[in-house]
């Protein structure tokens, strides 16, 4: 595991910790390009072409779409214990995200005789995206399908890759069906952002996509920005511990593991001014290492050689400011008052407090959302939630008298910006003021 002192850490060092996975995303452009183009180009066709190549899976064009009896099948064949599960978390995915649901319209009389408000309205085609790659995550399916239904959104596509034999896994189509979500297409990666971006002779085309995906699926929705509203930047997962000397380091520990098993390009780092903690760390971490089946564990150990490692800072508040440097996509906060730093932290996707909040309880069943801004996307975009589903459209309407009441001031304005024909057209209406 790496240690880095913050007063010495090299400009590459910190350019990489930084970055993290963006570098992968840039890298992959090209590749995305191509596979954009002939997604565009040729349709099922192409989509069927990567979906072999890339995963490995044959299968024919009439396979594309999960058909309804696949779900019903997944949802009564999963074990009751995983469908309790399911059940309870989306209780409580749906109970946090029902809160968000703003007022369908608002209006409000700006002076006499004029009136101003806002009208909420779901967007009408929006895919959700639910990666596989190296786990199932119907927790995934849950935390986008949830929202989306309670938003109202009229029409839900779910894109998923494939696993062998072109199967779906079991509880993420259980999960579908539990959210209220039918419409489900086996094409993941690139080709999946492609086909929902044009459209494919299969594959509706959409107007946005949310969800998270690696560095391939990132890069391909860097391109598409204005074909299709790319939503959040959810790439591969990051987490930072903020901890002080306080901190159990054998739970520390323990938390570095969560996000740092999803993959090599995930980032996990520990941020500590306790250098006794962070002198006990890598050593834990070693030892429950042994713990991890060996895909996991060379995934860990990749991260802490890669992205991850620890951070030692010379105070806590040097701490919190490299924190809000990075904008991590999850903050655990494991410090002696935890709820005392919550107004400095400014940029992270989530923030967890305290020692029973870890990453995992938010992760499946707290409630909030747990897709969130990565790469530090954090200081300007937020988490998922209902109104990543909504859009909104002002209104205004004046009657005569409000219309008399702003008339000279119109015109003013309209001539003081260059603008004849707004100035006009205020000007010649007849009316009681004309």
């Amino acid at each position: 595991m790496k240690v880095y002192e913050l007063s010495s850490i090299s400009d590459a060092d910190r350019q990489k910790i930084m970055r993290r996975s963006e570098i992968d995303v840039t890298a992959h452009t090209r590749l995305a390009g191509e596979v954009i183009e002939r997604v565009k180009k040729d349709g099922d066709e192409a989509v069927l072409h990567y979906t072999r190549m890339f995963d490995g899976v044959d299968m024919s064009g009439d396979r594309i779409r999960v058909t309804d009896e696949e779900i019903e099948e997944a949802y009564r064949g999963l074990d009751h214990k995983i469908r309790d599960v399911l059940e309870k978390a989306a209780a409580n995915i749906e109970k946090f995200h029902r809160e968000q649901l703003p007022t369908e319209m608002w209006m409000k009389e700006i002076e006499s005789g004029l009136l101003a408000g806002e009208k909420v309205t779901p967007i009408s085609e929006v895919c959700l995206y639910v990666p596989r790659g190296k786990g199932s995550f119907p927790s995934v399916m849950l935390m986008l399908g949830i929202p989306a239904v309670l938003a109202g959104v009229p029409r839900l596509v779910v894109c998923t890759p494939p696993g062998e034999g072109a199967k779906i896994e079991e509880a993420t189509l259980a999960a579908a069906r539990i959210a209220g979500v039918r419409e489900i297409y086996r094409v993941g990666g690139m080709q999946a952002v492609a086909a929902v971006a044009y459209g494919t002779e299969t594959i509706p085309r959409c107007r946005k996509i949310v969800g998270p995906g690696n560095a391939y699926v990132t890069a391909a929705r860097r391109i598409l920005f204005g074909v299709l509203d790319v939503g959040l930047p959810a790439g591969p997962s990051e987490a930072v511990i903020l901890a002080d000397e306080n901190a159990d380091p054998q739970l520390v520990s323990l938390d570095l593991l969560i996000e740092a098993e999803h993959g090599p390009d995930s980032a996990s780092l520990l941020v500590t001014h306790s250098r006794e903690l962070a002198g006990q760390v890598p050593r834990l971490v070693r030892e429950l290492l042994d713990n991890l089946p060996p895909e996991r564990r060379a995934f860990v150990e990749e991260v802490f050689n890669g992205y991850g490692g620890i951070i030692v800072t010379e105070s806590l508040e040097q701490s919190i400011g490299f924190v809000n440097d990075y904008a991590p996509e999850h903050l655990e906060v494991l410090t002696a008052d935890p709820f005392s730093l919550l107004p400095k932290i400014k940029n992270a996707g989530e923030i967890l407090l305290g020692p029973w909040t870890p990453i995992t309880l938010c992760n499946f069943l707290l409630g909030p959302n747990a897709i969130l801004p990565t790469g530090s996307f954090a200081r300007s975009y937020s988490g998922v939630s209902v109104h990543d589903f909504l859009k909104r459209s002002s209104f205004g309407y004046a009657s005569p008298e409000g219309f008399a009441r702003l008339r000279e001031a119109a015109v003013h304005f309209a001539e003081v910006e260059g603008f004849p024909a707004h100035a006009m057209a205020v000007r010649e209406r007849k009316g009681p003021a004309g």
